[in-house]
C-alpha cells in the first residue's frame, strides 16, 4: 500500500486488517513509516514512489514480508490549489511524478511480480473525481487523476489474461490531511459551504468511505469487475 502512513492509505490499511490481511505499507516519510508500522504491526518502508530504484526496492521488500503481494493499493499522491495560468513547469513536472508516473512505476513493479507467480491478483489505483471533471485551479492534478483512469483501463486489458484485476477509485472531497491543508489557505467556512453546494448527501466523506470501497474491489465479491472507476462521492458529480 502506498501513502499508506495517513489519510485514505492509512484508513484502508487498518480496514485490511480488520479483514485479516497482512499489510505493507510505503511513504516517503520515514518517521510516519515507523510510526505506522509500531502502531499497526504492519511491515513497511521509505518509498519515494516518483523514483523508480525506490520503488523496486520497495516491491522486492514488500514481496518477502508478505511472501508476494495479492493485492496493491496504490495510493500515494499530491495536490496544491493554484490557477492554470499560474502553474509553474516544476510544479506540474512534481505533480505528475508523483501521482502518475508513480502509478505507473508501482503497479508494473507489483504486477511484473504478480505475473511471475502466476496467481493473478488485485491493483487498485487511486484516480478522483477530478479524473472524470475539470475542477478549476486543478489543471496539473486534474490532468494526472484523468491519465491514472486511462493508465488503469489499459492495464486491466492486458493484465487480465494474467487473472489480475484492475479497478480505480474515483473519490469527491475526502476530509484527509491533504485537504485540510489546503482548505486551510481558502478561508472560515470553505468546508461547510463546499458541502453545502455541492455535496448532495450534505457532508464530506470519510477516509473509511474509501477504504469500504477499496475492501469491496480487493474482495471475491468483486470476481468479475475489472478495468472501471468506482465514484466515492456524497452525489458530488451529480451536481449541474
Amino acid at each position: 500500500m502506498t501513502g499508506g502512513t495517513s489519510g485514505i492509505g492509512l484508513a484502508t490499511a487498518r480496514r485490511f486488517l480488520a479483514e485479516g490481511a497482512r499489510v505493507f505499507v510505503c511513504a516517503d516519510d520515514a518517521a510516519a513509516v515507523d510510526a505506522t508500522v509500531a502502531s499497526l504491526g504492519v511491515g513497511g518502508m521509505c518509498c519515494d514512489v516518483s523514483r523508480s530504484a525506490d520503488v523496486d526496492a520497495m516491491a522486492a521488500a514488500a514481496s518477502d514480508w508478505l511472501g508476494g503481494v495479492d493485492v496493491l493499493v496504490s495510493n500515494a499522491g499530491i495536490a496544491s490549489r493554484s490557477p492554470f495560468l499560474d502553474i509553474s513547469a516544476e510544479s506540474f513536472d512534481r505533480v505528475v511524478a508523483v501521482n502518475l508516473r508513480g502509478t505507473f512505476l508501482v503497479t508494473q513493479a507489483v504486477a511484473r511480480g504478480m505475473v511471475a507467480r502466476g496467481r493473478g491478483g488485485v491493483i487498485v489505483t487511486m484516480s478522483s473525481t477530478n479524473g472524470l471533471g475539470g475542477e478549476e485551479d486543478y489543471a496539473h492534478y486534474n490532468a494526472t487523476k484523468a491519465g491514472v483512469l486511462l493508465l488503469t483501463r489499459t492495464m486491466a486489458v492486458e493484465l487480465g489474461r494474467h487473472g489480475i484485476r484492475v479497478n480505480a477509485l474515483c473519490p469527491g472531497y475526502i476530509a484527509t490531511p491533504l485537504n485540510a491543508a489546503i482548505a486551510s489557505g481558502l478561508g472560515e467556512g470553505f468546508v461547510e459551504t463546499y458541502v453545502r453546494d455541492r455535496i448532495p448527501l450534505g457532508r464530506a466523506g470519510l477516509a473509511e468511505d474509501v477504504a469500504g470501497a477499496c475492501a469491496f474491489l480487493a474482495s471475491d465479491d468483486a470476481a468479475f469487475v475489472t478495468g472501471t472507476e468506482l465514484v466515492i462521492d456524497g452525489g458530488q458529480l451529480a451536481v449541474m
